[in-house]
């Protein structure tokens, strides 16, 4: 069984994170998929909008999948940070409209991810944040993206409690633009992606390079110091140390 599930609905592109016995969390295999994915749609003329969402009904995604990053040192860290600075790199750089229908709980860099897309479309269960504190891992893309939208007062809350806020405090500071019934996201989802669809093409593919070229210097600066502070935090022992034990706590 593929860890994505690609369909076409017309000109609608869906992409479905499909590891959902794992909160639909993520591994490198996996977003290399979703790249390929993304390019493919991005090149086909016949692709007006794309939309991400996850299979099951508890998680969009998890974020990455611990399990993964448990044994890393240092070097690999940063590997790693060039493995997910092609991911971001290939969302932002999509030329046309990407909806993120939240099924459920967008964690980590999941939560990145869902900011990352145009428009997102939740239900009153989902919850949204960035808990990589709790697993020693040092917070530098989330901070970058959420100063943007949220100022620095709500961005260093949000990092250093790794609290998970709620549908309706999402909806209240602009997170999530359409809060519908649980049954409904894909719908409303769909219905939203059909109308960016019909958009005139030149016209939203050059918005959306403005606002890429518009935080391009704040996003090259997020990947550099997630280098430099994942290899420190990896090469000090502590994301293992905090991972191992929040397997020991979920084997209990």
């Amino acid at each position: 069984m593929s860890d994505i599930v690609l369909e076409i609905q017309g000109p609608v592109a869906v992409i479905t994170l499909n590891r959902p016995a794992v909160l639909n969390a993520w591994t490198t295999p996996m977003r290399n998929e979703i790249i390929e994915a993304m390019h493919v749609y991005d090149a086909d003329p016949a692709i007006k909008a794309v939309i991400m969402t996850g299979a099951g009904d508890r998680a969009f995604s998890a974020g990455q999948d611990l399990s993964e990053a448990h044994d890393f040192d240092g070097d690999r860290a940063v590997e790693w940070v060039g493995e997910w600075e092609r991911y971001y790199a290939t969302l932002r750089g999509l030329s046309k409209p990407l909806i993120i229908a939240l099924n459920g709980t967008a964690a980590g860099s999941a939560f990145q991810v869902a900011l990352l897309g145009d428009i997102r479309v939740g239900h009153p269960g989902v919850r949204m944040g960035q808990p990589e504190i709790n697993s020693g891992i040092p917070s530098t893309t989330g901070p970058w993206i959420m100063n943007s939208m949220l100022g620095m007062s709500r961005t260093i809350e949000l990092t250093l409690t790794g609290r998970l806020m709620n549908a309706d405090e999402c909806k209240q500071i602009g997170l999530i633009h359409h809060l519908v019934p649980a049954e409904q996201v894909m719908t409303k989802a769909l219905e939203i992606a059909h109308e960016l669809a019909a958009k005139p093409p030149i016209a939203m593919r050059l918005d959306k390079q403005r606002f890429r070229e518009m935080s391009e210097a704040g996003f090259k600066d997020c990947i550099a110091a997630g280098r430099r502070l994942q290899k420190e935090a990896y090469d000090s022992g502590e994301p293992a140390r905090m991972m191992e034990a929040f397997f020991k706590a979920r084997a209990k």
